[in-house]
């Protein structure tokens, strides 16, 4: 067989040719992207406890701090069935709006009964000083016959000592047989009858004396019974102003200016006096209290600045002051306070409560609500 009519099969197969391989990086590119995002890192790390650390110098902060506000309470002054609730649950309100109406039949009943006894107390009052006058009257007439009278017992004592003296001088003109018996006998007559003269006018002035006297008696105990009916005006009228009071109280008023909280008056229901039918947060303002540990208190100082933090709009912050703080632990006004005098002793880190005036809010948009919790950052340097 020939070389031109030799199977194909028998030719050598072409040598194949290897794929060249990608040349792999180098390591030193990686480092050199690496190593500076690395130092990055670790300087803004570094940086950021740098700036906590010296924040945290000349800072004191916690976060058991709340807002404040005023809560005042509405409270029923007198008992009796509501008749009337004009306000509901969040509504606002002004100072010395009707809040609600408690049924007053009552209390108008007992005031007209306390007017009536007052007119009578005054109308006794009245009477008895009319009958003060009246008595005094009779006093000042029977003083002045006690002086006419006086004045006559004088001159019948006078009128006596000149019958006296004539009806001497007559019986030592007799003795003489100077004068007659008859003109003797007559000025011993005049003697007597002047004689019997001062003894009536006597009896007469001590007689109107008497008179004087009673009257003077009469005069003490018409004053006596006028001090009595005085006083029981006065009784009369403190009932009278009481009921009046009273009445008043069946209208309850609202006792600042604020919004309606924690209602729970309704309309039939029968109060009791010193229940609370609502609460009115009033719109007087409010304040952060913050409660510091007792370790915190070294360079606390009123009026340094603080940051508070809102945690319900998303941390925002509003600006303070430091305007007091508190004589005593909260500890001390819990219900039970801590006694370590019972025998078992665990040291607790004490809190204080520090009240922070707020000088900067965040707008009527965002208004504090008492109660709302905040993170507080005091600047103490």
């Amino acid at each position: 067989m020939s070389a031109a009519t030799a199977p194909e099969t028998s030719r050598p197969a072409p040598a194949r040719v290897p794929t060249p391989a990608p040349d792999p990086a180098p390591a030193g590119s990686k480092k050199r992207f690496v190593l500076p995002i690395v130092g990055l890192l670790v300087l803004g790390g570094a940086a950021w406890g740098v700036k906590q650390w010296t924040y945290g110098r000349a800072h004191e902060s916690t976060d058991d701090a709340q807002v404040d506000g005023h809560i005042v309470p509405v409270i029923a002054k007198v008992g009796g069935y509501v008749k009337n609730v004009t306000v509901v649950e969040n509504q606002a309100v002004r100072e010395g709006q009707l809040l609600v109406q408690i049924d007053d039949a009552e209390y108008r009943v007992k005031l007209a009964q306390a007017e009536a006894d007052l007119a009578a107390a005054q109308a006794t009052t009245t009477g008895g000083t009319a009958a003060v006058g009246q008595t005094r009257a009779q006093v000042q007439s029977a003083t002045s016959q006690t002086a006419a009278g006086e004045a006559q017992v004088a001159a019948a004592r006078a009128n006596l000592d000149k019958a006296e003296s004539d009806l001497r001088r007559y019986e030592d003109l007799a003795s003489k047989q100077i004068v007659s018996q008859q003109a003797l006998d007559a000025m011993r007559a005049a003697a007597a009858s002047a004689r019997a003269n001062l003894l009536a006018v006597q009896r007469q002035a001590s007689a109107t004396g008497a008179g004087v006297t009673g009257a003077q008696a009469n005069v003490q105990s018409a004053e006596a019974n006028v001090r009595l009916a005085q006083a029981r005006t006065g009784a009369a009228k403190a009932a009278r102003d009481n009921a009046a009071l009273q009445l008043s109280y069946t209208t309850v008023n609202a006792p600042a200016s604020g919004t309606v909280s924690r209602k729970t008056v309704e309309v039939g229901q029968l109060v009791q006096p010193g229940q609370t039918l609502m609460s009115v947060v009033a719109d007087t303002g409010t304040w952060v209290t913050a409660n510091m540990k007792e370790t915190q208190l070294k360079d606390l100082r009123v009026g340094q600045k603080a940051e508070v933090e809102v945690d319900a709009y998303a941390g925002a912050t509003i600006e303070g002051t430091v305007e007091s703080l508190s004589s005593a632990t909260g500890a001390k006004f819990a219900l039970l306070p801590p006694d370590n005098a019972t025998g078992n002793f665990t040291k607790v880190v004490q809190r204080v409560p520090v009240r922070i005036h707020i000088t900067k809010g965040l707008g009527k948009d965002r208004p504090l609500r008492p109660g709302m919790s905040v993170v507080v950052h005091v600047d103490t340097k």
